[in-house]
């Protein structure tokens, strides 16, 4: 695991500093953005197909 002295060799900047495969810091953020991704899309296609389907029904008594 990556140690205080560890860290210090590792002086990164911008996005590197939260998103590396250095430090466990870096490492937690990776998977955290990676899990809260897969949230937002089932999210997304779950709030999307609710609204097609609607849509599809009002059509489909229209005719």
């Amino acid at each position: 695991m990556a140690s205080p002295e560890t860290d210090a060799q590792f002086q990164f900047t911008g996005i590197k500093k939260y998103f590396n495969s250095h430090t466990l810091t870096g490492r937690m953020n990776c998977v955290l953005a990676t899990h809260r991704g897969i949230a937002l899309m089932i999210l997304y296609f779950k709030l999307r197909s609710k609204k097609t389907s609607a849509m599809k029904e009002t059509n489909i008594n229209e005719f």
